[in-house]
């Protein structure tokens, strides 16, 4: 959300809070029927109106989900949407890479996980390419804009990786780190 928030002149501090925030009553209220107007994101946003939280945040949260029905009419709402699928389809595919380090992801193989439909099957794939069309954001370009900024934030994120030892390393040998 602040890659997109620089990519488009606008505060990264208040659009990485809505990034930050978005999910924050899923557990407990997850939505499973889907309500407009109850549990995820309703309930959430019930509790950040009573806080004060701002208006334009309030309603980005409410539209990244889109059985509310909330028009996602500011760029803000736009980018929530657009980066909440593809942000866990490319953790996804950073967990299920040998060093699991979302610097070993690229955008071809984000877009191949993406064509796979048993990969992170609850990733709405229609989500990522709407959201990205919503933005006047080329797919690729998208991809790449979201995946930089997951990199440059991967120990942040949990996603900086595990040692990996060599193919052909015997049991004792020490690691072969993927920090360079």
């Amino acid at each position: 959300m602040r890659a997109y928030a620089v990519h488009f002149g606008e505060d990264p501090e208040s659009w990485g809070l809505a990034g930050l925030i978005h999910d924050f009553d899923y557990e407990r209220f997850p939505n499973n029927a889907q309500g407009a107007d109850v549990e995820h994101p309703a309930e959430g946003v019930r509790y950040l109106r009573a806080e004060g939280w701002p208006a334009d945040i309030c309603e980005a949260v409410l539209g990244h989900a889109n059985y509310t029905g909330v028009p996602r009419v500011t760029r803000l709402a736009q980018a929530l949407f657009a980066v909440d699928e593809l942000t866990g389809l490319i953790t996804a595919s950073a967990l299920v890479k040998p060093s699991k380090a979302v610097t070993d992801v690229d955008v071809t193989g984000v877009k191949k996980k993406m064509k796979d439909k048993a990969f992170a099957r609850g990733v709405n794939r229609d989500d990522i390419v709407q959201g990205a069309r919503a933005l006047g954001v080329p797919l690729d370009t998208h991809i790449a804009l979201v995946l930089e900024a997951m990199q440059a934030q991967a120990a942040a994120l949990g996603l900086v990786g595990v040692p990996v030892v060599a193919a052909n390393a015997s049991p004792n040998s020490t690691p072969v780190s993927t920090d360079a």
